[in-house]
């Protein structure tokens, strides 16, 4: 890679555009990206000088950032042939992206018909699978024989985006079957399509969302998948390389959400210092505010921390088990949601098994919290004459802080889900928090049940 910075530094420093144009060209798409990310002023310059055919494809692989900030220092031209030669998918996201009165711009250096398409591929809801369909397929009628289908292939198929699947048609532009071209290349010229239909077919709804597409491309073995309308209409194909770049977008702004901040909507190196900490601030001050809570619930038992200061002592070990269980549990489902594992209907499965495994994970935080105390008391005597009471309650309220830890993790996610809102909201923090005020609530009342007659023989 330095090697490579170096050659490229050498060849800007001799502003010698022909030989940069040649190593360009000879580089990987991926490499070039990958300079672009090093040396970003000359991203431009880069793109600029780039064939047309290769420009796209390292453009299109970009960041969005980094695609604004090159158009705004491209060539009116280049820009004219960048925004032409995207696939339509590829330009959607784009547009999407940019700002309206940019839109408007860009979307005049396209023919009308593509014009047309990009205006009605924006029409769908931002998170829709409509916004990641291309109008760029194959597609037959069940009454062609395989011969026609391979004159038909090389006529139009460098203009799709995929040809390892064929999509079959009626008069009326309902899809009936899709066929894998392999199934084309294996059988006589004289076969008709009708014969290698199976009507085993797997169609999004334009109307989708995103994430049920992303489930659905991970559960069938498709480099590809058709659209349709509600009444079966073929709109376009959606493929597995849109659904995997969705992919990682929807599990980078899960994970930031779950660290509880806002998703951010750049790289973070990118991300303006202001905007990063506006991003930030808000949840800070929400689980601030949440754990504020924690604070009024010692209070309420100001008296009995008075008489028994060493109730104080395993304060801060209660609510990070029951926060560090909880955590746990909610990171896990809101993980088996997204994969499609766990749905809201197996919402008694899951509480049954948090709470056997909360259960199970208490008693061994307890035992072992209970052998703490114990095996203190043969050195020390900070903990009197009732140790074995302060063991007990130890022990008990660990079993109580996991369990209700585990419970309240995993169930958040799927009443937020019932709710309309995004599980990820659900996060590690916010969790914690809850189940820190909760958690010294369990503590103090097991601990006033255990020393309730000392308790009261002190007041």
């Amino acid at each position: 890679m330095e090697e490579m910075v170096e050659q490229i530094e050498l060849l800007l420093e001799q502003n010698d555009d022909t030989q940069l144009q040649e190593y360009l060209n000879n580089l990987n798409i991926s490499d070039v990206e990958v300079l672009i990310g090093e040396l970003p002023e000359y991203g431009p310059r880069f793109i600029e000088i780039l064939s047309v055919n290769r420009a796209v494809n390292v453009f299109r692989i970009l960041d969005f950032p980094v695609q604004e900030r090159i158009l705004k220092k491209l060539s009116g031209p280049k820009i004219a042939e960048l925004i032409n030669e995207l696939p339509p998918d590829d330009r959607t996201s784009l547009f999407s992206e940019l700002h309206g009165d940019t839109v408007k711009v860009l979307i005049q250096h396209l023919p009308s018909d593509d014009r047309k398409e990009a205006l009605r591929l924006l029409g769908y809801k931002e998170d829709s699978v409509g916004r990641l369909m291309t109008p760029d397929y194959i597609t037959v009628k069940k009454t062609w024989n395989v011969a026609r289908v391979l004159t038909h292939i090389r006529e139009f198929g460098k203009n799709s985006e995929t040809i390892d699947v064929l999509y079959v048609i009626d008069s009326d532009g309902v899809l009936l079957d899709d066929i894998r071209i392999r199934e084309i290349l294996l059988v006589e010229p004289e076969t008709k399509v009708s014969a290698l239909m199976d009507s085993r077919l797997i169609a999004l709804n334009v109307k989708d969302p995103q994430q049920e597409a992303i489930n659905i491309f991970r559960m069938n073995n498709r480099v590809a998948l058709p659209v349709t309308d509600d009444r079966n209409i073929l709109l376009g194909i959606v493929t597995v390389d849109d659904i995997l770049w969705i992919a990682n977008e929807e599990y980078t702004e899960d994970i930031q959400k779950i660290g509880g901040t806002e998703a951010l909507d750049e790289p973070y190196l990118d991300i303006n210092l202001f905007r990063l900490v506006k991003k930030r601030v808000g949840w800070l001050i929400i689980l601030f505010l949440s754990e504020m809570l924690t604070t009024t619930a010692m209070q309420s038992y100001g008296g009995e921390l008075a008489s028994l200061t060493m109730l104080a002592f395993f304060v801060p070990l209660i609510i990070s088990s029951g926060g560090n269980s909880g955590s746990q549990a909610s990171t896990l489902i809101i993980q088996a949601m997204a994969l499609g594992e766990v749905k809201l209907a197996d919402w008694w499965r899951v509480m049954r098994r948090e709470i056997i495994s909360g259960l199970m994970l208490g008693a061994i935080l307890g035992v072992i919290g209970f052998s703490r105390v114990a095996i203190w008391t043969t050195f020390s005597s900070i903990y009197g004459v009732h140790w074995l009471l302060m063991a007990f309650t130890v022990g008990f309220s660990l079993i109580g802080v996991v369990l209700w830890g585990s419970l309240a993790g995993s169930m958040l996610p799927l009443v937020l889900k019932k709710l309309g809102f995004d599980p990820a909201t659900s996060s590690a923090p916010f969790v914690a928090t809850l189940v820190d005020v909760t958690g010294l609530v369990i503590y103090f009342n097991i601990a006033m049940l255990i020393f309730g007659h000392i308790l009261h023989a002190v007041k």
